[in-house]
């Protein structure tokens, strides 16, 4: 895929333009749209709704977004939502707070001496430093 070009295709319609549009094709389905080249005041990707206060609320998307990193000749794809049906982010309730503090607490929690050190554990030993260098001169 990193060689293949895109030519602009004259699209007859698109949910955010009342007239024709030019995409580079389609993908999957959906126009495909060039980076800089999707109207910013109508269309956004999950993470700029998620950035203005809004999801997609169950919506699909309506197009596209292509990149093509020069340096590395990679291709990206992103999903353009409309942001006009967007909806806003529910607000996080007591009980979501006290799961999503439970869950962080686990992360912290050593498994060899049940202590708290006050920072993320790392996934693969979910030993503090104190017990992975036990652990580590044992097995030396």
């Amino acid at each position: 895929m990193a060689g293949k070009s895109f030519p602009w295709v004259p699209v007859a319609s698109v949910p955010w333009s009342d007239g024709p549009t030019f995409t580079r094709g389609t993908y999957n389905g959906l126009p495909l749209l060039s980076y800089n080249c999707a109207p910013r005041d109508k269309l956004a990707t999950f993470r700029q709704l998620r950035a203005m206060g809004l999801r997609p609320g169950g919506n699909d998307p309506v197009a596209v977004l292509y990149v093509r990193h020069n340096a590395s000749k990679k291709v990206s794809f992103a999903s353009l939502y409309l942001i006009a049906d967007a909806a806003p982010v529910r607000p996080m309730t007591p009980a979501k707070w006290t799961a999503l503090a439970k869950a962080n607490l686990a992360r912290r929690i050593c498994r060899t001496c049940g202590k708290d050190p006050l920072y993320v554990l790392p996934s693969s030993t979910r030993q503090c430093w104190t017990c992975w260098a036990a652990t580590e001169s044992e097995a030396a």
